[in-house]
């Protein structure tokens, strides 16, 4: 890992084992980039990398040469304007109505380790030696406004991350009306763009189109991340896949409004740009203040997606996520909600829990209703006291109940919300997020917060940490039900409206922060809906989130297997759930539930005792495997093995570290008769390695070698092959199998 810097000719070289990221001082003072991709010698001189033409209607820089223009010149931070025409990645608006700016070079500083981002949620490390950072202080010698850019590149990993910081140190107050967290300039477009898509119930689908000239982008003006799209792109090279070829994955460490976005240019050079959503959005710059952009994390790898995947899942688990809970395995619980929705009292709610505890969970989560008036969802939400008619003792009083049963307890809250009908309303109305004038648009009868006022973060932390220091409370599930509109703060002036969605965010993060301060040994779990809000920002509070609403066990083969693209397993809440599912009304087998699950934090979202005794016996089985193996599950390395968009199997694998211990699922959609015979190639054992091969606590004769298993596969080819064999379970629609290889 080094970091080296040429004066002679001002070229900075940030390299590890895995990469190379090349840039230069431009003869006009501006950055340019040479290149980013596999790790290449160092060495003095990179200049060759830089090319100049004179192109037909360019407009050049200097007086005296027609070579140098910006419009053919890969830059750090584009800047719209001065010969660049294409999408810059900081515009300002100054006193005099200009948007034009000159950032040139004025110092540096590298650095050991990695910097904190003020009140923004980052990547870090627990020692210098882990990474270093180089730090480029350039200037506008007009507006005397300081552009820091800062990139960090760790000892491990393809891995660089990137941030941009402005400073004010003019005379004059400017408005900021786009800061981008990375710029990209790429030499050719020889890509393909993959996002992922979707909407409620339906998160994160893979969607795939080969770059062309023009745009390509991915958004949310939503306020939160969104359903629709995630803040999560990857370029990968047309022939790469899972196991190889070259790919850049860029993912944003925000939660709010963002585009993600490649321009292609008609000499087939490529810029991305990934950072807060320019639309909508202004920031006030008075003099002496500053303004920090989120991280963008940019992953390389030439082991294609899943190389890329695993770099991310490494990053993300142990470097973003923070906390008591990073490293531990994650309880085993069982949410009410589906079991009860708002028609519970204490007892039937103990009863759930006894249930539960019989069959091997570990936490009991009390969902919505238990507060206020809540008895639907029109009222109640912002008054977080116990409603006495469902809890006699209050929350205290259950959470005693059932850590005496020998479960944790967990509680959920939707902190940013209000109803209309609510004690909370009725004393500040004022502190909803809406338009003076307009209409106020409600989604599932409730009201945003307005997060971005000191006072009403302080209040509801005040109400929360409360109840937290009352109760036995182990863990939280943090919900967010609904998107921003009519945005709008009655605490600030009207040159400051264009700040109102980030500093939402910022308010957002305060919470998160205090209550993980105050609280360091709950487990907070995030929600938006579902997944909403699934991003890398709030990893760095809450280590895992509800992956979808959508828990019926086909569906969430896409949405997990999408998730994982950039998300750790240890990330995504999971949850066995009753059937008929209440998403989708289909019913799927007991086992492909547990199945699917096992790949995340797992857990029930049903009522125990309305199980069958077969059933309940399935139950304790299920979560005796998963106390088994989920370290490795969920800390262990994940390979993608088989996609479920489009097929009628899908398949992936957890190995361990040492590679001794693996456990595969295997999962078909609908059941078939004479079908072909059927193997799946594994990944990521030791070649040299015998295995055995368990499947249902039964173990298959034989030892099969890594090199074999990964070459030759895994023989999957069961009953709906031919005629069943004596013995052979029969197939089923929804049919699934989990395999154990241990060396």
């Amino acid at each position: 890992m080094h970091i080296y810097y040429n004066p002679g000719n001002h070229t900075f070289h940030l390299c590890n084992r895995d990469i190379s990221y090349i840039m230069t001082v431009l003869p006009n003072g501006q950055m340019g980039q040479l290149y980013f991709g596999r790790r290449i010698h160092h060495k003095d001189d990179f200049s060759y990398l830089l090319e100049t033409r004179l192109r037909p209607m360019s407009a050049s820089v200097f007086d005296d040469s027609s070579l140098f223009s910006m419009e053919h010149i890969r830059q750090e931070y584009g800047l719209y304007g001065t010969t660049d025409f294409r999408h810059p990645a900081v515009e300002i608006l100054q006193e005099n109505g200009s948007r034009i700016s000159d950032f040139v070079y004025r110092e540096h500083e590298i650095a050991d380790g990695k910097p904190p981002l003020d009140g923004l949620p980052a990547t870090y490390t627990e020692s210098p030696q882990e990474a270093k950072t180089l730090l480029l202080h350039l200037e506008d010698p007009l507006t005397h406004i300081r552009l820091t850019l800062l990139y960090t590149i760790f000892a491990w990993g393809g891995i660089l991350t990137r941030s941009a910081r402005l400073t004010n140190h003019g005379a004059h107050s400017v408005q900021l009306t786009r800061a981008m967290s990375l710029c990209l300039d790429l030499p050719d477009c020889d890509w393909e763009w993959l996002q992922f898509s979707g909407a409620w119930s339906r998160e994160r689908y893979p969607k795939l189109r080969p770059l062309e000239q023009g745009i390509t982008a991915v958004d949310s003006l939503r306020g939160h991340s969104s359903h629709h799209q995630n803040p999560f792109l990857v370029l990968k090279r047309h022939t790469a896949d899972e196991t190889q070829g070259e790919v850049i994955g860029c993912s944003l460490v925000y939660s709010g409004n963002f585009l993600a976005q490649a321009q292609v240019d008609t000499y087939d050079t490529t810029r991305i740009l990934l950072g807060i959503h320019p639309a909508g959005f202004s920031w006030k710059l008075e003099p002496g203040a500053s303004f920090q952009t989120p991280e963008a994390v940019m992953v390389h790898s030439v082991c294609g997606l899943g190389g890329m995947s695993r770099t991310f899942h490494t990053l993300y688990r142990e470097r973003l996520a923070r906390g008591f809970w990073r490293d531990r395995e994650r309880p085993i619980l069982i949410n009410n909600w589906e079991a009860t929705y708002f028609d519970f009292t204490q007892d039937r709610l103990l009863d759930i829990a006894k249930a539960a505890k019989d069959c091997g969970v570990e936490l009991f989560v009390l969902d919505d209703g238990w507060f206020g008036k809540r008895d639907n969802e029109r009222r109640g939400l912002g008054d977080w006291t116990p409603n006495p008619q469902r809890l006699a003792q209050g929350i205290a009083g259950l959470a005693e109940r059932i850590t005496a049963l020998g479960l944790r307890f967990g509680l959920w809250f939707e902190p940013e919300m209000v109803n209309r009908d609510s004690d909370l309303f009725r004393a500040h109305p004022d502190w909803v997020i809406e338009t003076p004038g307009r209409h106020s648009s409600h989604g599932r009868f409730q009201y945003v917060l307005d997060f971005s006022r000191a006072e009403v973060v302080d209040h509801i932390y005040d109400r929360m940490a409360k109840l937290l220091r009352e109760a036995d409370i182990s863990y939280i599930k943090w919900d967010m039900n609904r998107s921003i509109t009519e945005c709008y703060s009655g605490a600030l002036p009207a040159d400051r409206q264009g700040e109102v969605f980030h500093r939402y965010i910022l308010g957002v993060y305060s919470l998160y922060e205090r209550l993980t301060a105050a609280f360091p040994h709950i487990l907070f779990e995030s929600c938006a809906s579902g997944g909403g809000r699934f991003d890398p920002g709030l990893l760095y509070y809450a280590p895992q989130t509800w992956t979808s609403d959508d828990s019926d066990a086909v569906e969430r083969l896409k949405i997990q297997y999408g998730t994982s693209f950039c998300y750790p397993v240890s990330s995504m809440g999971s949850h066995v759930s009753v059937v008929p599912n209440h998403q989708v009304n289909r019913i799927t087998p007991l086992h492909t539930r547990a199945n699917v699950a096992y790949f995340g934090t797992f857990g029930y979202e049903l009522d125990p005792g309305s199980l069958t005794d077969e059933e309940k016996c399935a139950v304790k089985e299920q979560i005796a495997f998963m106390k088994q193996y989920r370290r490795l599950i969920q800390f262990g390395d994940f390979y993608r093995l088989a996609s479920p968009f489009g097929r009628n199997t899908a398949a992936w694998m957890c190995v361990s570290g040492d590679r001794r211990t693996a456990v595969i699922g295997w999962y078909r959609i609908l059941n078939g008769t004479n079908l072909p015979f059927e193997r799946i190639r594994l990944q990521g054992l030791d070649p040299e390695l015998p295995y055995e091969i368990w499947e249902d606590n039964t173990r298959r004769g034989g030892i099969y070698y890594g090199d074999e298993l990964m070459h030759a596969g895994l023989i999957t080819s069961d009953a709906s092959a031919g005629q069943p064999l004596p013995g052979e379970r029969p197939g089923c629609d929804f049919d699934s199998r989990i395999f154990v290889l241990q060396a």
